[in-house]
């Protein structure tokens, strides 16, 4: 087994574990709900589930950076070649609502590249995996993307259909479907539950790290709406202006329909 295969199966564990902790205050009230900026909250199950991850994922090597969005960012991983970058709950506002559409996001990234990825909602029990030549697993059977384009379906966020942003895009595809946390949303287009993934607002590394190296197992990459794939373990974590995703040979026709 290969240093890669062995950070994939501690990635696989420590989300499984952190997925125990927040089904433990999932649809309860006995948790601590704070903001850390305007319509951006973070709770208990938060700070608990990000703190099992990394003691897991350090448990046999502690020369790897970390990236995390519960965790004041350092400037010591940019010397690292190998960094987590990790969302312990993408998705927490789903989550305090009582939608089950959260979920864990564990990433590694070597020289800049996602090389594993593994995405669980534990409400769900979906578990969407994959490292680098391995292929993209969800609950340990294979998956791809959809390479049937005829169906036109796209999975965006429910912020940005309650903001309207969608309503200029109804026509241009057969459903647009509203589905809470970035990270969840790239497992379900790796898995063929939809055509394309959009955003068209920044999101930050730790919300599509583990999905791009999903997606490219199954099939699929991961742009922003410029047509760039992304580097990871930069300085600045944000993605700017927004991001699509979706089997490769298609993408370029979507882009052109969101960047009308």
């Amino acid at each position: 087994m290969n240093s890669i295969q062995s950070d994939y199966l501690l990635a696989k564990e420590a989300a499984i574990e952190a997925g125990k902790i927040i089904m433990k205050y999932f649809e309860t009230s006995s948790y601590e709900i704070k903001d850390k900026s305007i319509n951006n909250p973070v709770t208990t199950a938060d700070y608990e589930a990000n703190q099992i991850i990394k003691d897991i994922l350090f448990r046999e090597d502690q020369d790897y950076g970390w990236l995390s969005e519960e965790t004041v960012d350092s400037e010591e991983r940019l010397k690292k070649e190998n960094v987590w970058v990790v969302d312990p709950i993408d998705g927490t506002k789903e989550f305090i609502e009582g939608v089950p559409h959260f979920s864990i996001s564990i990433g590694m990234v070597s020289s800049g590249k996602s090389v594993v990825g593994v995405i669980y909602n534990p409400a769900k029990n979906e578990l969407f995996s994959a490292y680098k030549g391995g292929g993209s697993m969800l609950n340990e059977e294979p998956i791809y993307c959809l390479s049937d384009n005829s169906l036109r379906t796209i999975m965006v966020s429910r912020s940005e259909i309650k903001r309207g942003m969608w309503k200029n895009y109804e026509e241009k595809f057969s459903e647009i479907i509203p589905i809470g946390s970035v990270a969840y949303k790239l497992g379900l287009i790796a898995a063929g539950k939809a055509t394309f993934f959009a955003t068209l607002q920044p999101k930050n590394e730790w919300d599509v790290c583990a999905g791009d190296c999903i997606l490219s197992e199954a099939g699929g990459s991961l742009i922003d709406l410029y047509g760039k794939n992304r580097s990871y373990n930069l300085i600045d974590t944000r993605i700017r202006p927004g991001l699509i995703a979706g089997y490769s040979d298609h993408l370029k026709e979507v882009l052109e329909t969101i960047n009308i």
